[in-house]
């Protein structure tokens, strides 16, 4: 098999032809690797490649899963393979050389499925951004044009699939980290319902359930497939969310039922939306109509600033204690971390006890808004993205503030800057690009992001609905329709990396 026959396949169709004895599992591998060997040097996308282990394993594929000989890249990032260096795209970790010692429940998964992981992928300091662009590993480009970020934090996994080299990557999502980089790479990104797949066995859940893993790919069923894989819990999870009640896959051969979908374009946080962003879903509206659905311009009652504030809170503080424990685990210093992640961590650091919890109980209160929303609509649907992606380096702290931000870091009083009407500056300095992802996340609710536009300059921008809770079987049979009415695929062939 040559690559051009390889890229026109998905990772179904591929592990198809090894169940099939068309191609062995090795055959696929080479190809990923040479493609990989090529493309990477300019993309950035694989990080810590473990090509001598997969080819081991490839030669010896015994595995009946779905997935049984399809090449696969873990993110690197809460996604551990034993025996391999993993860095959560820290030079702390990085420098450590630490090693996993066990597999993480989902790559555990995954291996089960069939899927022969030879690489990790690049990501933004323990993903802390949405882009992928850190000190330990450099930026990582996208391949529709290589002057563009990927996005974050699963930057890498998508480049990784956009550029061919395998057609499905781990990705995590905890603020918008499929979901951002699935809409600036023209991929389809689902993040699913809070405790839909695991992340023992280490931890049972991230960031209250906020975080969840799942996968980027360019076909519908691909994605599909993959949680048929990996969904239920473990021995860690928190609670076990109801299964569903046929296959992913399953459902997706269905026609969705006329759905009623709202629609807004509004910056949650009063931030621009480009026009680009706005021309997508009003095309996405009308592409819905045509398929027979009922799309109106509604939106939740949910006081965006006030979420993002929670959120940010959240965030903050999850990175305070990250790099805590970096630092007792493997003896990191300051000058082993990025000074956007340590001010965060100092803003973090300083949250107290109520403010933790007064924002936490806010949750519910979005929760019951959400509900209120679907007992009116079966989806809503906004802007993956506020606009295209952004340029490598354009989303960055402004030199001016690089000094101020040292110097008190110095004196443990980086703060005060996140106090008074500096927290709302803060949120939109922070969130401008991607401030329609996070509700999805705090509500714990799943949401996907379907690359159904495209700009005059051939970047992509994607639609993101959000379902009820548990209701992926409803975003898959939507997503299916969509990508029959409006393929995506052969948009791909344009790129030219």
């Amino acid at each position: 098999m040559k690559f051009s026959e390889y890229v026109q396949y998905d990772g179904l169709g591929l592990a198809a032809l090894v169940q099939q004895k068309q191609v062995q599992a090795h055959e696929l591998l080479d190809i990923a690797i040479e493609r990989a060997k090529k493309v990477n040097p300019h993309i950035n996308a694989i990080v810590i490649p473990m090509y001598e282990q997969a080819l081991e394993r490839a030669k010896h594929n015994t595995h009946s899963g779905q997935f049984s000989g399809l090449p696969f890249l873990l993110k690197d990032l809460h996604q551990e393979y034993a025996g391999i260096a993993t860095s959560s795209g820290s030079m702390a970790l990085k420098k450590a050389k630490y090693i996993a010692t066990e597999h993480s429940e989902i790559v555990s998964r995954w291996e089960k499925s069939g899927a022969v992981t030879f690489g990790l992928t690049n990501t933004p300091e323990f993903g802390i951004k949405g882009i992928t662009e850190s000190e330990a590993w450099g930026s990582c480009k996208n391949p529709w044009n290589l002057k563009y970020n990927s996005g974050g934090s699963s930057g890498g996994s998508a480049s990784a699939v956009a550029a061919g080299i395998v057609p499905i990557a781990g990705a995590s999502d905890g603020g918008g980290s499929i979901r951002i980089p699935a809409s600036y790479c023209g991929l389809f990104g689902l993040k699913p319902s809070r405790g839909r797949t695991p992340w023992g066995p280490k931890v049972s859940e991230q960031m209250h359930g906020a975080a969840m893993q799942h996968v980027l790919t360019k076909s519908v069923r691909d994605s599909a497939a993959m949680l048929d894989a990996t969904h239920g819990s473990e021995h860690s999870s928190l609670f076990n969310i109801q299964s569903p009640i046929e296959s992913y896959l399953k459902v997706i051969e269905k026609v969705p039922k006329r759905l009623r979908i709202g629609f807004s374009t509004d910056s949650p946080i009063g931030t621009t939306v480009s026009k680009d962003a706005i021309q997508a879903i009003q095309n996405t509206a009308k592409l819905l109509e045509s398929l027979g659905h009922y799309v109106e311009e509604a939106k939740p009652q949910i006081d965006g600033m006030v979420l993002a504030k929670d959120f940010i809170t959240t965030w903050f503080s999850q990175c305070a204690y990250t790099v805590n424990q970096v630092k007792q685990q493997l003896g990191a210093k300051d000058r082993d971390f990025e000074l956007d992640t340590l001010a965060i961590a100092a803003f973090g650091a300083k949250t107290t006890a109520t403010d933790y919890i007064q924002n936490l109980n806010g949750w519910s209160t979005y929760v019951s808004q959400m509900n209120q929303y679907f007992d009116h609509y079966d989806l809503f649907l906004v802007p993956s993205t506020a606009s295209v992606a952004p340029k490598n380096g354009e989303v960055k702290t402004p030199a001016w503030q690089i000094p101020i931000l040292k110097g008190l870091l110095k004196v443990d009083q980086a703060h005060v800057l996140a106090k008074g009407k500096f927290v709302e500056q803060l949120i939109k300095n922070n969130l401008q690009w991607v401030p329609f992802t996070q509700l999805a996340n705090i509500t714990g609710l799943p949401a996907m992001s379907v690359p159904l536009y495209w700009d005059k300059n051939n970047l992509p921008l994607g639609s993101q609905f959000v379902a009820p809770f548990g209701r992926e079987d409803l975003l898959l049979q939507l997503a299916a329709q969509l990508e029959q009415a409006q393929p995506w695929n052969l948009r791909y062939s344009s790129i030219q990396v």
